[in-house]
């Protein structure tokens, strides 16, 4: 019986006499007994076993010497000198001594770490122009008011790269050296370009460019950030073509950390030649820093590490952890829950209402 039209009253209301509207299609719902839970628990918690196993031994296969050079070696003269804010501009260099005693085999990864410093604020990770970083002339004289007080000097010139983040950019840099048995020292050669995204370096990265004109005349008219030693075109005098928005380790130090403790890439082992085609050796090893970042101000600390990677990436247990611990809570609950049928429903006679 169809709706009625034109009439008033509840009959009007009601729905199409359809097998759908008045829900008498064919329908099928699983039946959740024993014979179907408790098989999926012990499914499942056989499969995340598994899977943390494996993850796990994934990650323990990764080699990595993580060194604090904050105050280690001949570091804590740079460290004192570095509380007073007058001697900024004064170079310091130290060194610290370590040793390698399994080998890193295939491609290592020189990385530095800040512990302690919040570039996941708010306030910090808006000081910046995307617009002047892209390479916009307009943007290059005009920075925005987000990266007050660092968008112009003293003098009134306006700062590129502006705002925070840019101007506290990390300014240690390393060489590491190699002592091999026969008490011979040698440089171990680390790759420094290519360590960005590559979106960063050709999409969201870019110099502003007009004909017939350099890139220190591209940048003519602006000021450096008050913490740099060097204007932006002059932050790698050994190679032309890693100056400017492009330079490799301003790309990466430009990318924020979401925790205070983070870790940034610094160069990549270079394996063209021996005795590091396979790797690092087994040894004694020794950096020389030059010391300038300063971290009192903030209670923070500095560290250098060298590490290999596999498909997963660097060592970090926590999935592999998540697995297990959701293996073993699966598992729990299908005894608990087979306990419990065997006991009051493995025959239905002792399911009492």
């Amino acid at each position: 019986m169809g709706k009625v039209k034109g009439n008033s009253g509840p009959l009007a209301q009601r729905p199409d006499n359809s097998a759908f509207k008045q829900q008498r299609l064919p329908a099928w719902s699983p039946m959740l007994t024993a014979n179907t839970v408790l098989p999926f628990f012990y499914f499942m918690a056989l499969i995340c076993m598994l899977l943390g196993v494996w993850l796990l031994l994934t990650v323990q296969s990764i080699q990595e010497v993580k060194l604090d050079y904050t105050e280690a070696g001949t570091c804590d003269v740079c460290f004192e000198k570095r509380k007073n804010v007058s001697n900024a501009g004064q170079s310091c260099s130290c060194t610290v001594e370590f040793s390698i005693e399994k080998a890193f085999k295939g491609d290592v990864f020189f990385y530095y770490g800040l512990r302690n410093f919040h570039q996941n604020l708010r306030r910090y990770m808006d000081s910046r122009d995307d617009g002047q970083m892209v390479g916009r002339k307009n943007k290059l004289k005009n920075p925005t008011t987000y990266c007050q007080p660092f968008d112009k000097d003293s003098a009134g010139r306006p700062i590129a790269p502006c705002g925070a983040v840019a101007n506290s950019m990390f300014n240690d840099s390393f060489s590491l050296k190699y002592h091999g048995p026969t008490g011979a020292s040698v440089p171990v050669p680390l790759y420094r370009k290519g360590i960005t995204w590559y979106t960063d370096k050709n999409v969201k990265y870019r110099n502003p460019r007009t004909e017939n004109l350099t890139l220190a005349q591209e940048f003519e008219g602006v000021a450096k950030p008050p913490y740099w030693k060097n204007p932006v075109y002059q932050l790698d005098v050994l190679d032309p073509t890693n100056n400017g928005f492009i330079n490799d380790d301003l790309i990466v130090w430009m990318r924020e950390a979401a925790f205070p403790n983070f870790r940034k890439l610094y160069g990549i082992l270079y394996r063209a030649d021996k005795p590091f085609t396979k790797g690092l050796p087994v040894g004694n090893y020794s950096i020389k820093i030059s010391y300038n970042f300063p971290v009192q101000y903030f209670r923070g600390r500095k560290e250098v590490m060298l590490t290999t990677l596999t498909w997963f990436g660097g060592q970090n247990h926590f999935l592999p952890i998540a697995y297990l611990v959701t293996s073993s809570l699966s598992f729990l609950l299908a005894v608990v829950l087979t306990v419990v049928w065997w006991k009051f429903g493995k025959d239905g006679k002792n399911m009492e209402e």
